[in-house]
């Protein structure tokens, strides 16, 4: 074999390597950048349109407990579905009463994913997520730390179920000295942030949402 076509078999191979090993190793995309359709939540509205049946057309809005009511099928539970799973519901509902319906299921109206920053900031309130966004950088969109704020102690709530919210403890005073993000989170949509004015002696992992609701209840 020439030098030349040895070196040309070594490129292809590295290629090859290199295009697998990328596959295997491409990171799974978080919150914020995977490819999933859209899920419903509360508050978000929907067309139901019947195409042999329009009587039976109807726009409804899910309910903060997940349900919207149909006038065919009931009250039926949506949220954390997509549109396509929806149709597939409401037309095994209808199926019921319906001869071979056809229907399209549209998303009207959506609410915007967002946190809650309260407590010892600028600027408390809601921030609409748009792209990945860590604890720091909407403590900063909130306007930042006020004086009193104690920031070795920020807690944020995350929503695991309907009655339970997860708690993680941040300590954010080194990043007014350095450049260290390793104590940063990532959030979620729906997750809220408390920045205390003094130290909390005591945090359960775990708490009843209904507790972490009376926290925030004025931002709402």
């Amino acid at each position: 074999m020439t030098l030349k076509r040895l070196l040309i078999c070594v490129v292809l191979l590295s290629t090859v390597a290199i295009s697998t090993y990328g596959q295997q190793q491409s990171p799974t995309l978080g919150v914020f950048g995977r490819e999933d359709r859209y899920t419903l939540n509360a508050g978000d509205v929907l067309d139901i349109q019947y195409r042999y049946t329009p009587e039976f057309n109807q726009t409804v809005t899910i309910q903060p407990d997940g349900y919207i009511s149909l006038e065919i099928g009931g009250d039926l539970k949506v949220s954390g579905k997509n549109l396509t799973q929806v149709r597939t519901l409401i037309l095994s509902k209808a199926k019921e009463r319906l001869a071979s319906p056809e229907l399209n299921v549209i998303l009207k109206e959506f609410q915007k994913p967002y946190v809650v920053v309260a407590g010892e900031v600028a600027q408390p309130g809601k921030i609409e997520v748009r792209e990945r966004m860590t604890a720091i950088q909407a403590v900063l969109m909130a306007g930042g730390f006020k004086d009193s704020a104690k920031s070795s102690q920020i807690i944020v709530f995350r929503k695991l179920n309907a009655d339970t919210a997860e708690v993680k403890t941040l300590n954010f005073k080194t990043l007014k000295k350095t450049a260290d993000l390793e104590n940063d989170l990532t959030l979620q949509p729906g997750d809220m942030i408390l920045v205390p004015r003094n130290r909390l002696s005591k945090i359960e992992r775990y708490v009843r949402l209904a507790t972490v609701a009376s926290i925030f209840n004025p931002l709402f």
